[in-house]
């Protein structure tokens, strides 16, 4: 038994999803209304695999063919379509690739956030990486500013290996990447949950703050629970989705679900269910309940679930059964969306979260045209 715990990184965090499960079990439960603010966001790599330009040409517009289409058949409680945020890997960036991204942003379909992979790399080094792709897809017009021109952004660690997460050292290089990411602008890390990678932190199913001597190694194990009436302006929050164990349908075993969508594991109710049940929500504001999947969408396999009869069981059981006004009303936001929405939260904001999409960060440049 203790093998296969360790085969599937279990004991990273399982001890943390009991505690915290009891915990929530123990807590008061709330009965009126309840908003989910839900997040899907996708390690959008066209190059995945060793493809060639032309063919990761062609997986993006795929994307910017087929995403209208089925995203234009489901609306919110506030008329929104469902929002795609596309982090994007730096060191895959082509122009070409960006004309397709930037007409769906410009639509208002998503956002495009910065995704990173990098292996044995430097602190001088990565700060140039992000700097230089902050600029370049900015100039497109992507990424919220502040009033001072200041470029605000959310990240995703390539391999999960944020802050030199794994104890080979692979995959990253830099302990004090959290101090790195707010330095440049960063407002929040979207990469957990990573189970059962080696990365996966003991800390689950929160929107947290990094605390302690963010410059080590691992640096976001040790946090802070997001909570009404506190906030920090000199680090980035940690925003994570679903992860759980769960039992696959009608069996007696049991999964690790850690809210990625695949081919071979489309959104399903019970997967659903699971997701919402996690709580995720800021101390304090038990109505507003975040939901952040994510996935790889860019491959084909991926790609035709997403687009074709995933996507669609994903909306139509989100649109069904998480809207009805009474017990449940839905939002679909993208990652700076979430943000905005956690931070009013913590700021003693309640209601309808839709008046807070834009609250701390504005959309974009191309998408406020």
């Amino acid at each position: 038994m203790w093998d296969r715990i360790r085969e599937k990184n279990l004991h990273t965090w399982l001890d943390g999803w009991i505690g915290q499960r009891l915990a929530r079990l123990a807590a008061r439960r709330y009965e009126g209304t309840r908003h989910l603010i839900f997040a899907l966001c996708d390690h959008h790599e066209p190059l995945w695999g060793g493809a060639d330009d032309a063919t990761g040409l062609a997986r993006v517009r795929t994307w910017h063919d087929r995403y209208p289409p089925l995203a234009d058949r489901f609306r919110d409680a506030d008329g929104r379509t469902p929002q795609h945020t596309f982090f994007f890997p730096g060191e895959e960036y082509r122009p070409g690739f960006f004309d397709a991204l930037d007409d769906l942003v410009r639509r208002g379909y998503g956002e495009v956030e910065l995704h990173l992979h990098h292996d044995d790399s430097t602190r001088d080094r990565t700060r140039d990486d992000i700097l230089r792709y902050l600029e370049t897809y900015a100039a497109r017009g992507h990424f919220s500013r502040q009033p001072s021109g200041r470029i605000r952004y959310a990240f995703i660690h390539g391999n999960w290996a944020l802050a030199n997460g794994r104890p080979d050292g692979r995959r990253c290089g830099v302990d004090d990447e959290l101090p790195l990411l707010f330095d440049t602008g960063c407002y929040a890390d979207f990469t957990f949950p990573s189970a059962p990678d080696i990365t996966q932190p003991r800390r689950v199913n929160e929107l947290y703050w990094p605390v302690g001597d963010l410059r080590r190694k691992r640096s976001y194990e040790q946090g802070e629970r997001a909570r009404v009436g506190k906030t920090y302006r000199d680090r980035i929050l940690m925003i994570e989705g679903p992860l759980a164990l769960a039992r696959r349908p009608g069996t007696v075993s049991v999964r690790i679900e850690s809210a990625a969508l695949t081919a071979k594991d489309p959104a399903t109710p019970a997967r659903i269910r699971t997701w919402v049940a996690q709580d995720i929500h800021v101390a304090g504001r038990p109505e507003w309940v975040f939901v952040k999947v994510h996935t790889h969408g860019a491959p084909e396999q991926h790609a035709a679930s997403l687009l074709g009869p995933g996507g669609l069981a994903l909306h139509e059981h989100l649109t069904s059964n998480y809207n009805d006004g009474v017990r449940w009303i839905l939002h679909y936001v993208t990652a700076r969306e979430m943000f905005n929405i956690a931070m009013a939260a913590m700021e003693y904001h309640q209601g309808d979260p839709n008046a807070w999409r834009d609250y701390l960060l504005p959309p974009p440049p191309l998408r406020a045209a």
